[in-house]
């Protein structure tokens, strides 16, 4: 561990726990579950356009799937703006729903939500673009996940000082509120970002971000049948959208896999013995060294 890979381990966390997170939870704030989940989808064609941008994607204008990549992605921007801009008509909420969420209307701010949550998906992007080069600096995810979790929890810390000065933003009352803590902690933040640092490394950035929509239609189907959720048509209409943009570019890196294995020599896996006899060998010429010039 080097002064610039904790810099680096660092910058990390703040893009990809505390920075996008908090901005997150504010947009879900002043909008609702289904509106954050549908525009989350623009995430893999953020992360497909950084990844040109920084060569980690080949994209290629003269075949099928190099035109396939760039028609997904404006078809998943195209969805996202209609999720944004577009309402709608009212839903019809389920009635027989076990529990029903209904949206504070004064806190409301479908305007500052939709930016937050732009800005959060911007980092987000990022995140998944610097996962790559620092796994191949320290390319132990199980503890890195740790790093993140232990200096996105500080950084947090932190902001809440500085925007939230009362003590009641520290206080968990042991009911629902607990067990939100409790899932977040052990299923999204260590988990699931383990898991995507381990298929970051395997399959790229991309690939990983390929599954958000997922998260869309499993969330629509929470938040109408078991939460009785409000829902509008722009929301659902752009949501189609984004995921037919998504899996036309999935169509497009279908034949990326050789790509992938070409790029694994500047990935290369770590060799802990190897390591450890690297060590051993620099050790013994240190202490060779420093028994020549005492003589």
């Amino acid at each position: 561990m080097t002064f610039l890979l904790f810099l680096e381990i660092f910058v990390l966390s703040l893009l990809g726990a505390s920075l996008t997170l908090n901005m997150y939870f504010a947009s879900l704030k002043y909008t609702s579950p289904t509106f954050v989940t549908s525009l989350t989808n623009i995430i893999p064609s953020m992360t497909f356009l950084f990844a040109i941008i920084f060569r980690l994607e080949v994209v290629d204008v003269r075949n099928f799937r190099g035109i396939a990549k760039i028609i997904g992605t404006l078809t998943s921007l195209a969805g996202a703006s209609i999720v944004t801009f577009y309402k709608g008509p009212l839903m019809q909420s389920l009635q027989g729903a076990p529990m029903h969420i209904r949206s504070n209307p004064v806190q409301q701010n479908w305007v500052k939500g939709s930016f937050l949550l732009a800005a959060s998906c911007l980092t987000w992007s990022m995140w998944f673009i610097l996962q790559v080069y620092t796994l191949k600096k320290y390319p132990a995810q199980l503890s890195l996940t740790a790093w993140i979790n232990f200096l996105g929890g500080a950084q947090s810390a932190v902001f809440t000082l500085f925007i939230q000065h009362k003590p009641g933003a520290w206080y968990i009352s042991f009911d629902i509120n607990f067990w939100c803590i409790l899932y977040a902690g052990i299923v999204i933040c260590a988990v699931t970002v383990f898991a995507q640092l381990w298929c970051t490394k395997q399959k790229g950035p991309v690939f990983v971000t390929m599954f958000a929509p997922l998260s869309t239609l499993l969330v629509a189907f929470l938040a109408y049948f078991f939460f009785g959720e409000e829902l509008r048509m722009g929301s659902l209409l752009g949501g189609a959208v984004i995921v037919i943009g998504l899996y036309i570019l999935l169509l497009g890196k279908e034949g990326d896999g050789d790509q992938i294995k070409s790029k694994d020599e500047s990935f290369p896996a770590y060799d802990e013995e190897k390591d450890l006899q690297t060590q051993m060998e620099t050790s013994a010429r240190r202490e060779a060294a420093q028994q020549d010039f005492e003589k």
